[in-house]
């Protein structure tokens, strides 16, 4: 039996006892269900980075969202305020549309 010791979705235990197979799961406290949320998200990140087509990039940007929807649970706050935050940073510093990149400041 594969061992996996990873963060998956609430489902998928449910997916893999209905294709036959036994398995073991653990219930994680807070601390480290935080810990393997940040774990996941930086895998998600890393296969988004990876993707080989703009269907399997988009694939792993909705799985990026959805940490981002548990971890802003998480940590008591709605991804409704997260998006506040991110309009107000976008009006003040602009959004990323312009594709700059700086070089260097001099002083």
């Amino acid at each position: 039996m594969p061992t996996y010791n990873k963060l998956v979705r609430d489902r998928i235990p449910e997916i893999i006892k209905k294709s036959g197979k036994d398995l073991q799961t653990e219930t994680l406290n807070q601390d480290r269900y935080i810990l393997e949320l940040k774990k996941k998200l930086n895998e998600e990140v890393e296969e988004y980075q990876t993707a080989a087509t703009k269907e399997d990039a988009l694939e792993e940007l909705a799985d990026v969202l959805e940490l981002m929807y548990a971890l802003t649970n998480v940590h008591g706050y709605s991804i409704e305020e997260v998006e506040k935050i991110r309009a107000e940073k976008a009006e003040k510093r602009g959004g990323f549309d312009e594709k700059i990149f700086l070089i260097e400041v001099k002083d």
